[in-house]
């Protein structure tokens, strides 16, 4: 698999705008709730309406990749794409529904979100794809000072190696520290 940026705050934000001003408010709210809730696009993109508990601000999964269960707290910025979503399409059935005549009743493709979130990434100067929305919550976590550990709980490491490779932690990186902190 080819190396992707997690985008920094600035960058999400900008990727979000790029999004929805040159190829729309789905692919922009795809992002916007990837990024709060750090899914891998296979489970998001198969979010039906049925499965998020507004009222308790909660989502419950089996994480596809893993068969973990997940509990996720809906965040006030993925609640309100999601009320907005759902108030435009109350006919809908998945959180992400394609309204093509090809295409009744379907999520958006993973391979559509892939290519529309290329293309937006290198407008930015990014190599950006659909786990660059997971990547960059746990990198903006990590240089928030969230501790390893906890970032691992959110993305279902099932440890903290994982994790630190997962944000480009190297072994190089560690190494430096000591020079870096001589007491």
């Amino acid at each position: 698999m080819n190396a992707v940026d997690a985008a920094n705050k600035a960058e999400i934000a900008m990727m979000h705008a790029v999004l929805a001003n040159k190829f729309g408010q789905l692919y922009a709210d795809i992002w916007k709730v990837g990024v709060n809730l750090s899914l891998r696009i296979s489970d998001l993109l198969t979010l039906k309406y049925a499965d998020l508990n507004l009222e308790e601000r909660s989502l419950k999964l089996t994480e596809a990749k893993t068969g973990k269960l997940k509990t996720i707290r809906l965040n006030s910025a993925a609640i309100l794409v999601i009320v907005r979503r759902q108030q435009e399409n109350p006919a809908d059935t998945w959180l992400f529904q394609v309204h093509s005549n090809r295409a009744k009743d379907k999520p958006v493709s993973r391979v559509s979100v892939s290519r529309v979130f290329k293309d937006a990434g290198e407008l930015l100067g990014l190599t950006i794809n659909t786990h660059s929305m997971r990547k960059s919550r746990g990198m903006a976590m990590y240089k928030d000072g969230v501790p390893v550990e906890k970032i691992a709980k959110v993305l279902n490491h099932s440890n903290t190696t994982s994790t630190l490779r997962y944000l480009g932690i190297t072994q190089e990186e560690v190494l430096k520290t000591y020079d870096d902190y001589e007491l």
